[in-house]
C-alpha cells in the first residue's frame, strides 16, 4: 500500500476540488485551453528544476511510495500528476471564491 502513498496524496487533491467544477459550475475544464495556458508554463519550469536537482543528487523519490513509472528525465509519473493536477485545483478553488463572492456580492 506504501507504492501509492504520493497517488493516494494526488487523489485527494483532486477529489477535493473537482466537486467544485460540477457543484458551483465554474467551468474550468469546459475552458481547458485556458487552463493549460496557466499551467503549462509553470509545471514546465518546475520539471526542469525536478530534473536538475535529480541530475544533480540533491532530490530523489523514495521508491517505495511510488508505483515506478518514469516519463522523461527521471522523473516519476506522480510528479507529472502533481504538477498538473495541484495548479488545476488551486484554479478551481480560485474560481469558486469568485463564483460565491458574486452570490454574496448580491446579496448584500
Amino acid at each position: 500500500m506504501l507504492k501509492f502513498g504520493y497517488l493516494a496524496m494526488i487523489a485527494f487533491t483532486v477529489c477535493g476540488s473537482i466537486w467544485l467544477e460540477f457543484v458551483l459550475k465554474v467551468k474550468v475544464l469546459k475552458r481547458y485551453k485556458r487552463a493549460i495556458k496557466a499551467i503549462l508554463p509553470v509545471s514546465l519550469i518546475f520539471i526542469t528544476w525536478d530534473a536538475y536537482a535529480i541530475h544533480q543528487g540533491h532530490w530523489f523519490f523514495d521508491r517505495n511510495q511510488i508505483l515506478g513509472i518514469f516519463g522523461p528525465f527521471g522523473i516519476p509519473l506522480e510528479e507529472y500528476l502533481f504538477f498538473t493536477v495541484v495548479p488545476l485545483a488551486a484554479i478551481l478553488t480560485i474560481e469558486a471564491v469568485r463564483t460565491v463572492k458574486k452570490h454574496w456580492q448580491v446579496y448584500k
